[in-house]
């Protein structure tokens, strides 16, 4: 199985509250497994406030809704062993 790289990572964003915010990173390959999204090291699940998806097959995307002051902090995306962060 190829080796999935990130192609190209996560930007910083700056978001107001009560906006929705929208983050991507590009892939190598599609259908890639092993991939994770964090908020300040916790772990996200796809759900009402957090969407998880994928565009074009190589496209992760991920929507934090009705963002808060308790959304503040380091997001991180990880696939096999790289990550990337904003």
């Amino acid at each position: 199985e190829p080796d999935v790289t990130i192609v190209s990572g996560l930007k910083d964003m700056v978001v107001f509250e009560g906006d929705d915010v929208t983050f991507r990173c590009q892939v190598s390959h599609e259908n890639a497994r092993d991939i994770e999204w964090k908020l300040q090291d916790v772990a996200l699940q796809n759900n009402e406030m957090n969407e998880i998806s994928v565009e074009k097959g190589k496209i992760h995307t991920l929507t934090l809704r009705k963002v808060t002051e308790q959304d503040i902090g380091t997001i991180t995306f990880r696939v096999g062993p790289y990550t990337s962060t904003a």
